[in-house]
């Protein structure tokens, strides 16, 4: 279940839910998933999407989905990957600069978890282990009673991402995976966050401290396109993007970093996810 910043609840892809409800709960759909979730057939879909074959496709996405095309720079789009990694007005998604705000890094449903002292979070009633997300299990103690933020990407959401804060990254570490999709639905069948393919860098930000990025690919998302290796980044600049399909961003803050607004927290804990956008704030500097 979904709510806006103004309390209500509101529903998204009710055809995608039913789709994948048949897909990962019943036995004939979970062996069409045994095929559909192999990297191979991601890269494949991916070489259809980047070429002009896929344009078509545009239009009809458009109207089931219904985009509001007025908030992008709608051109005349090379394929269908050229048109799902479009850009936004800027005006559209204003960056808060204000530095003791935490912003959104994009377009998503989002959720917020207290990390507990054994480094396992909860997510729509499975558990995960951060050292299993990140492979690394120095790295996932130094996050122990932090804060676990989970970014739902939809299809119809704009899937360019921004860095949160000012500061410095370090080089990205991909972890190859099946991919699954990230709708709420296949976690009731796998630990989606430990199976799907991601890529993980460490920013050390001006004024949130040391946080981790996960970027989790979907069904029919093979490829996570992050712009930089080690860098030092500003607020608000573009980090990357997903091509295709739905994703995730998985983040990891330190104890006592960052306070998340009191809506998102009252809503996680009650079942719902929020709606967050992307640069906009969601807590603040702890």
């Amino acid at each position: 279940m979904i709510k806006n910043r103004k309390g209500e609840i509101i529903v998204t892809n009710e055809k995608q839910n039913k789709f994948l409800e048949k897909l990962y709960c019943t036995v004939g759909g979970r062996k069409v998933l045994r095929f559909l979730t192999r990297p191979f057939v991601s890269e494949f879909v991916g070489v259809f999407m980047d070429s002009g074959l896929s344009v078509p496709l545009i239009k009809k996405f458009v109207r089931s989905s219904g985009i509001d095309t007025s908030q992008y720079n709608m051109i005349k789009f090379r394929s269908y990957n050229d048109f799902f990694t479009r850009t936004i007005k800027p005006e559209k998604r204003p960056i808060d600069y204000d530095r003791n705000h935490l912003i959104s890094p994009c377009d998503s449903k989002l959720s917020v978890y207290k990390i507990n002292n054994d480094s396992i979070f909860r997510i729509k009633n499975s558990y995960y282990r951060i050292s299993d997300l990140v492979k690394n299990e120095f790295l996932a103690r130094r996050f122990m009673n932090g804060w676990c933020m989970i970014f739902r990407l939809e299809v119809d959401d704009y899937h360019r991402y921004c860095y949160i804060d000012g500061g410095e990254k370090t080089d990205n570490f991909f972890i190859r995976g099946e991919l699954h999709t990230v709708n709420p639905i296949a976690l009731k069948k796998y630990n989606i966050y430990k199976r799907n393919s991601r890529e993980y860098t460490l920013m050390h930000t001006d004024n949130f401290g040391d946080v981790v990025q996960v970027e989790v690919g979907a069904m029919m998302v093979g490829r996570i396109c992050n712009h930089h290796k080690e860098y030092n980044f500003v607020r608000g600049e573009e980090k990357g993007m997903f091509q295709f399909g739905g994703s995730t961003i998985v983040m990891l803050f330190e104890k006592g970093s960052v306070i998340p607004d009191r809506d998102i927290l009252e809503n996680t804990s009650a079942g719902y996810e929020t709606v967050v956008k992307y640069g906009e704030k969601i807590g603040v500097k702890g």
